[in-house]
């Protein structure tokens, strides 16, 4: 309590310390809409930064102040204030050029002797130091602390012009903070003057008009880099055999020993038992001796973005992908580069994204305030070829029956958040085919809780799912309800496990096992932990937990479809989740029919796909174990071929800085 108040003092403190004439004040965009703000303060030599943003109820905002050394690494660096999920940030570095000391919720209190390197801050501003120091530096490189190296790469300048007025600003692509590089826009005289996307941006005030042309400039540099990436790692063949493979029959959940699988172009040809099938002259084959042959895996729930998140997918064996949210151009551009093999990633299967305005809005999508808005933006989507929409918790109540009145006439899925005030019962009784999260399925039973907008969605499950009688009459009923109504649960389980169990300075559970695989930098951010808990409340966030993995066990057992969905870290976390399915008592070949044809035929996929089956289209991984046995043996996936096309996992990592 004594350090909350200490730093509730600093914040201001440090706020009122900054020098106001030389201030540079940016806005914070989600889409189009502002929702917050930065400013910068000072010279090269000492600045500061004062960053806030909301993001439905989520949001941080620190204060950052750095004095730099002669190279722009910083010297001194302090950050207070709260993060995204509003746990205290209270994070120093400090070297003398003898001995270093930093503190942060990543690698806690450490010292060790003065390293030449730029310190990369971990609750910080987005702030351009860096992209600075970077193309001062010999070769535009620089060793990042605690470690890791970072390099900058020019890529074009941009005249943008708005309000009356015309700027020349360049583009800067940083490697070595992630999977791929970290695109910035600084101005002529080296100043920052925005970071973009179709998510979220942060732009010099008053140039918020420029962001599209912007970031259609960065799209084009993603694109070609994309394209010369799938030259070198997409692998074809005319004719590609699997012999001797224990396959994975999706249908039956069972497997199939000594088959051959002979696929022609973007089909399968060919299942048959070893001994009755004479591989076609000129094939590739592949000898899967000891290993499983499944069907390609889908991730029911994904955000897709350009960049990594494609290779990421194909590499853990997701072929398909369903997006359930995302700026519409951006999902239609990469579903279209996927298809036709300019860029790597799954197919996608999309789902259209509509809320109501207000403070909690979703920062992409549609938004609709009257049924005729509604009607309007579910024949939009229909329009152009989504199958779903999902309805967000800034809904109002009054509309969703239009929504899915519109969308069933068009044959579309209805599926998402609870909306506030509503419960996940309510929107079931109205047609919802499907709802999003398993804290909606707490939430159900908590009659405390009625605006599922803001934290408590979260806070009010991790304080009192734990207290669930999953065997009173009033949940035996709500799963009645679902069967009746031939609804589906999503229940992205995985993506809650590090906000409710993750702890600041300790590994993620969700990403243990890989962690030493990932590049450096995204490797600290697996130690940030989750959600702040209360004094003497640690156990019970962890037995909230336990509950919500119990739900999903109870949902299957009640006869309730699953759908394996992530909401999160592409590839890996698709993995976990099916881990956290057996956890939950679902057996491993149930899981794995969950997330190949049970996925396909809820959405009516399961003609095409799903299923290694002659005639369907050629979408298989090969996996190095018995995930029937072991499902953690799913992490293994050796090659992944997605429309007869061939990855091999280990190039894709490997692409991006993960060790195979």
């Amino acid at each position: 309590m004594r350090k909350t108040i200490c730093l509730a003092l600093a914040l201001p403190a440090m706020l009122a310390a900054q020098s106001a004439p030389d201030s540079v004040r940016y806005t914070v965009l989600f889409s189009d809409r502002p929702q917050g703000h930065l400013t910068l303060r000072g010279t090269s030599a000492e600045w500061w930064a004062d960053f806030e943003f909301n993001d439905r109820g989520r949001g941080p905002h620190v204060v950052e102040h750095v004095i730099a050394a002669t190279d722009g690494s910083p010297r001194q660096l302090t950050v207070v204030g709260h993060n995204y999920l509003k746990d205290t940030v209270d994070e120093r570095f400090s070297t003398d050029g003898h001995t270093m000391r930093w503190t942060n919720s990543v690698e806690g209190d450490a010292i060790g002797p003065a390293k030449t390197g730029f310190y990369i801050d971990v609750d910080g501003a987005p702030t351009p130091e860096l992209a600075q120091a970077l193309i001062a530096a010999p070769s535009h490189r620089m060793p990042l602390l605690p470690s890791g190296e970072a390099s900058i790469e020019k890529v074009r300048t941009l005249t943008l012009h708005a309000n009356g007025r015309s700027r020349t600003v360049t583009e800067w692509n940083v490697s070595g903070l992630g999977f791929s590089p970290s695109p910035l826009w600084l101005d002529a005289d080296g100043r920052l003057f925005g970071f973009v996307s179709s998510w979220s941006s942060t732009i010099r005030s008053g140039w918020e008009s420029a962001v599209p042309a912007m970031i259609a400039a960065q799209d084009s540099t993603e694109t070609v880099r994309m394209a010369r990436v799938s030259q070198r790692l997409a692998h074809h063949s005319a004719v590609l055999v699997f012999q001797h493979a224990a396959m994975f029959d999706a249908t039956t959940a069972t497997l199939r020993p000594h088959t051959t699988v002979v696929i022609r172009g973007d089909k399968i040809e060919r299942v048959a038992d070893d001994a009755q099938v004479t591989p076609p002259a000129g094939a590739t084959i592949i000898d899967a001796t000891g290993k499983t042959l499944l069907p390609g895996l889908w991730d029911m729930h994904v955000h897709i973005a350009p960049g990594s998140d494609g290779l990421l997918h194909i590499a853990a064996g997701v072929t398909t992908g369903r997006d359930m949210g995302n700026d519409t151009s951006v999902v239609l551009r990469l579903r279209k580069q996927f298809d036709d093999g300019s860029a790597i990633g799954p197919r996608l299967v999309l789902a259209g994204m509509i809320d109501s305005p207000g403070p909690y809005q979703v920062p992409i999508g549609l938004l609709a305030s009257n049924e005729a808005e509604v009607r309007a933006d579910v024949d939009r989507y229909a329009a152009l070829g989504f199958e779903q929409i999902k309805v967000y918790s800034s809904m109002k109540p009054e509309l969703v029956p239009a929504i899915i009145d519109e969308a069933h006439k068009h044959g579309l899925r209805v599926s998402g958040h609870v909306p506030a005030f509503m419960t996940a019962a309510q929107v079931v009784t109205l047609g919802f085919n499907e709802v999003q999260h398993v804290n909606f399925m707490m939430l159900n039973f908590m009659d405390t809780v009625r605006d599922t907008r803001a934290m408590s969605r979260f806070t009010a499950v991790a304080q009192d799912g734990a207290s669930l009688d999953f065997q009173s009459q009033r949940v035996r009923d709500f799963f009645q309800l679902l069967k009746d109504h031939h609804a589906d649960i999503d229940p992205t389980v995985g993506t809650f496990e590090d906000m409710f169990i993750g702890r600041p300075r300790t590994i993620s559970a969700s990403f243990g096992m890989i962690a030493d695989r990932l590049p450096a930098q995204v490797r600290r951010g697996l130690y940030g932990g989750g959600l702040p808990v209360p004094a003497g409340m640690d156990q019970r966030y962890r037995d909230s937990y336990a509950a919500m993995i119990r739900m999903v066990g109870e949902l299957y057992r009640a006869g309730v479809p699953i759908v394996a969905g992530t909401d999160g870290f592409a590839g890996f976390l698709l993995h976990r989740e099916l881990e956290l399915y057996v956890q939950a008592g679902i057996p491993a070949p149930a899981v794995l029919q969950i997330a190949t044809i049970g996925a396909a035929r809820i959405i009516k996929h399961d003609g095409e796909r799903g299923s290694i089956d002659e005639g369907k289209q050629a979408d298989v991984i090969l996996v190095d174990g018995d995930p029937t046995t072991n499902i953690s043996d799913i992490r293994k996936v050796e090659l992944t071929v997605r429309g007869g096309v061939l990855y091999r996992s280990a190039e894709l990592y490997r692409e991006l800085g993960i060790s195979p």
